[in-house]
């Protein structure tokens, strides 16, 4: 599985995860840093990255678009957001099911 991470997300947390989800990207790096939620819903679809956000708009979006694309909504402190995605590494079976396959992580 690919993540996207939002732009309320830090850029740095990639190193974090990229062992465990390479191919993981921020917004920044893919020219959507400004872009509307929706445009980042449809570059995530498009390439099938499970976006990762703070924000509880893509929550909103994934009840009137649905999936794909699968959003992960960190909704916890700012200190705390660090430490829950250095978690995916550590226990990535603990991950919502619906951002597994049903062979594993994808």
């Amino acid at each position: 599985m690919k993540l996207l991470l939002d732009e309320n997300l830090s850029r740095r947390l990639i190193g974090q995860v990229a062992d465990l989800f390479p191919g993981t990207v921020h917004v920044s790096s893919v020219n959507l840093l400004q872009a509307s939620d929706v445009e980042v819903w449809e570059y995530a679809k498009l390439f099938a990255l499970c976006i990762v956000t703070a924000d509880g708009d893509f929550y909103e979006l994934s009840i009137t678009m649905g999936a794909p694309p699968k959003v992960v909504w960190l909704k916890v402190a700012i200190i705390q957001r660090l430490w829950l995605l250095s978690s995916f590494v550590t226990r990535p079976f603990e991950l919502p099911s619906s951002c597994k396959t049903q062979s594993g992580l994808s």
